[in-house]
């Protein structure tokens, strides 16, 4: 069989010790609904979903229509299936057809669904999403007052699964008044459905930083992403909620689900003075041994990352060095006693050493979410109890 460059590894045990803490934050009356946009953060719908449906997961949010497809045909247990973003009007019928639910937040969809479902004979699944201050999509106050009004006329031809809206960074305490004068308006808002005879069958408006940090938010369902793969949304997050806990040793309770390996392709030394991969980035100050990895920026590790990453090389933390190609990076195994074919770790850990997410992060001005999703779906992921 054709070995890959690099594999991912997916720890079922770390995501079901990070629905437990979740889930104990919350209480069992909330229900979680599994982020997996964005090939599940970079870990993989396919291999993901499974995993999570398999730790109890019966609710997914996806970001568009061709990642609830890709959810229909892996779910095992019917779970439900949320479309949060894009939905063409060519696709409602069939995002009907399929129980598939969806935000409505603008006039357009509201009126294309309402027609599909009167076509089918069959009820729309949807979502109101009302605009409370991130300024993106949802009803604003004369929107959804003209909403009502056309729902109230065709009330036999869908069901208000929800109402919901999305907070303006409930990941930093920059946002906190805002935040809060957001939860005013979105129970303003669905007092006035509620009033209007169109009840939601549930309220949710937080991710994983609102759940966390502001419990109002919590409602009758949460939208998890970040935090059910171990990663926290923010410093501050996880700030907070250590302010919070009555844990003596102040660890952190996620763990990480995801592993990033590769292995040594070719071993060199290079002498003192000598320039190592493109241009004049790096110079040898000594002699040298170096050890090329088949991974790059074509592979999701980021170019920025260039003389500053980190990788674990036989329990040694070791540094890229020179520039990372497209698919190849440099590193100093000076001190590993490297030799071809040794494994690589470029995210996760060994004997107490790790490479995480987040010193990516810290190194190259990016965020946990975009590193985790630029990591190609041709890697191979693998699921490890």
């Amino acid at each position: 069989m054709i070995k890959s460059p690099s594999t991912i590894f997916l720890s079922k045990s770390a995501l079901q010790i990070n629905l437990a803490f979740i889930k104990s934050q919350l209480g069992e009356d909330v229900t979680i609904s599994s982020v997996v946009k964005g090939n599940a953060y970079g870990h993989g719908i396919k291999q993901f979903v499974k995993i999570a449906e398999e730790c109890g997961i019966r609710h997914f949010s996806v970001f568009s229509a061709d990642e609830a497809y890709e959810v229909l045909h892996i779910r095992k247990h019917n779970s439900e299936i949320m479309i949060m973003g894009v939905l063409e009007n060519d696709d409602l019928e069939w995002a009907i057809s399929n129980d598939i639910q969806f935000f409505v937040f603008e006039p357009d969809r509201m009126v294309n669904a309402i027609n599909a479902a009167k076509r089918l004979g069959k009820k729309a699944r949807i979502h109101i999403e009302v605009e409370t201050g991130l300024n993106r999509t949802g009803f604003n106050q004369e929107g959804l007052k003209a909403a009502i009004k056309f729902l109230k006329e065709n009330r036999d031809h869908f069901v208000l699964e929800g109402a919901c809206t999305h907070y303006a960074g409930a990941e930093s305490v920059a946002n906190h008044v805002r935040v809060q004068k957001q939860i005013k308006w979105f129970n303003k808002f669905y007092k006035l459905l509620v009033t209007n005879d169109l009840t939601p069958r549930i309220r949710h408006t937080a991710c994983s930083a609102a759940a966390m940090t502001y419990p109002k938010t919590r409602m009758d369902m949460v939208r998890i992403g970040i935090l059910q793969y171990g990663y926290w949304p923010s410093r501050e997050t996880f700030i907070d909620y250590l302010g919070k806990t009555k844990n003596p040793d102040k660890s952190d309770p996620l763990k990480r689900v995801i592993s990033w390996r590769s292995a040594v392709m070719s071993i060199k030394s290079v002498a003192l003075g000598e320039f190592i991969g493109y241009g004049t980035s790096f110079l040898a100050q000594q002699d040298m041994r170096i050890a090329t990895v088949p991974v790059g920026y074509a592979q999701g590790y980021s170019r920025s990352l260039s003389n500053i990453g980190r990788a674990l090389v036989n329990n040694v933390r070791v540094g890229v060095i020179g520039v990372v190609n497209m698919n190849m990076m440099i590193l100093d195994v000076t001190e590993a006693e490297a030799k071809k074919g040794d494994e690589v770790i470029l995210i996760g850990g060994d004997n107490g050493l790790e490479i995480s997410v987040a010193s990516f992060g810290e190194l190259s001005s990016q965020l946990n979410y975009e590193l985790l999703t630029r990591l190609p779906d041709r890697i191979p992921r693998i699921i490890k109890e």
